[in-house]
């Protein structure tokens, strides 16, 4: 009875870990860490470091289908 509560209450990640808990034992163990925390100073830093390199660039897309990354603005060098 009790399982069978706790299960209802498993995110995605939990419901796949326990799905593939035969897998692990071969291929070893997963990350368990909680997502569900906030987010520290650092790691808004960090993000927000991210976000602004993420903004230089643009993906360019060929008339085949393919796609390549190309700066937005060739002269700018403050973050590369």
């Amino acid at each position: 009875m009790g399982k069978g509560n706790s299960a209802g209450k498993e995110n995605a990640s939990q419901r796949f870990m326990r799905a593939t808990g035969r897998l692990r034992a071969i291929f070893g163990p997963a990350n368990r860490s909680s997502l569900g925390h906030d987010m520290t100073d650092e790691n808004r830093r960090l993000l927000a470091q991210r976000e602004a390199e993420t903004q230089q660039w643009e993906t360019v897309k060929r008339p085949d289908g393919s796609t390549y990354v190309v700066p937005r603005n060739p002269e700018d060098k403050s973050l590369r």
